[in-house]
C-alpha cells in the first residue's frame, strides 16, 4: 500500500459531508426507532438488555453501510479514469484493495461510535464494562469484509449505479443477518450461510454467547467456530473477486 494515496483517499472521503451524514445518521435513527419499539430498560438479552442488543445490531449495520459506501466509490473513480492512472504506478491490485479497506474502516469507526453514543443516552446497558468495549471493537474491525463487498460490486459493474446496487444488496443481507427483526424456521437456517450473519453474531457474542431466539421464542446456539469460519470464508470470497476485478480492469485499460 502507498501512504500518500491512503492519505489522499481518506481526505476525499471525509470531505464528502453528505455521505458521512448518511452513513452515520441513518443507523442512529434506525436504532432509536427499533430500540424504542422492541426494547426496554428491564428486558434482558443474555448479559445485556434488549436496547444493547438492538444497539449492537445497528452498529453492525452502520459499519457495513459505511464500509460498503466508501469502497463502492471506486466505481466513480474508474469512470473518471483514476484506475488508468493507478495502473501506471507500482501499486499492486492487492495494495489498492487494502488501501480501500483501511479508508473504509476509518469511516466505519464514526458510524459505530455514533450508534454507541445514542445507546448510552437512551438506556442501553450491559452487565460488564468490557462487553461494551469488545462489542464495539468487533463491530468496527470485522466490517472490513463489507469494504471488500462494496469494492467487489464496484469493480465488477463499473458504473455509477454500482453503489446503489451494493447498498440495496446490503439491506437484503442485513435482513438475513438478523439485524432488523428476529428470524425463525427455514429462513433462519438459510440466513446462517449469508455474509452478514456471522459478522453480526460475532459482534453480539460478548452479550449473548451465541444464543439466538427465533420468532417462536425457541432458543438455539451458534458455535463460535462456525461464525468465524463464515466470516473468514466470505472475506476471502470478496477479496478474491475484488483483486480479480481490479486486474481485469487494468488489462482492459
Amino acid at each position: 500500500m502507498n501512504a500518500t494515496y491512503l492519505g489522499i483517499d481518506l481526505r476525499r472521503q471525509l470531505r464528502d459531508v453528505m455521505n458521512i451524514a448518511f452513513v452515520i445518521g441513518l443507523p442512529v435513527v434506525m436504532y432509536i426507532v427499533f430500540g424504542s419499539t422492541f426494547g426496554s430498560g428491564n428486558q434482558m438479552a443474555g448479559h445485556a438488555n434488549v436496547k444493547f442488543y438492538v444497539m449492537t445490531s445497528m452498529s453492525v449495520y452502520a459499519a457495513s453501510v459505511a464500509t460498503t459506501s466508501s469502497a463502492g466509490q471506486a466505481a466513480i473513480e474508474l469512470l473518471q479514469g483514476w484506475g488508468r492512472q493507478l495502473g501506471l504506478t507500482p501499486m499492486r491490485p492487492s495494495g489498492y484493495v487494502g488501501t480501500k479497506v483501511l479508508v473504509a474502516l476509518v469511516v466505519a469507526a464514526g458510524g459505530v461510535a455514533a450508534v454507541f453514543l445514542a445507546g448510552v443516552l437512551t438506556g442501553a446497558r450491559a452487565e460488564r464494562w468490557w462487553i461494551w468495549l469488545v462489542t464495539g471493537v468487533i463491530a468496527w474491525l470485522l466490517s472490513g469484509i463489507f469494504a471488500l463487498y462494496g469494492l467487489a460490486i464496484a469493480q465488477t459493474f463499473r458504473s455509477e449505479s454500482s453503489v446503489g446496487v451494493a447498498s440495496a444488496g446490503l439491506v437484503l443481507l442485513a435482513f438475513f443477518g438478523n439485524l432488523f427483526v428476529p428470524l425463525g424456521g427455514t429462513i433462519l437456517k438459510v440466513a446462517r450461510f449469508t455474509p452478514l450473519y456471522g459478522y453480526a453474531a460475532l459482534a453480539r457474542w460478548p452479550s449473548t454467547r451465541g444464543e439466538v431466539v427465533d420468532t417462536s421464542g425457541n432458543s438455539t446456539q451458534d458455535p463460535m467456530w462456525w461464525l468465524i469460519v463464515s466470516w473468514v470464508a466470505w472475506a476471502v470470497i470478496f477479496a478474491l473477486i475484488s483483486v480479480w476485478a481490479v486486474r481485469r480492469g487494468r488489462r482492459r485499460q
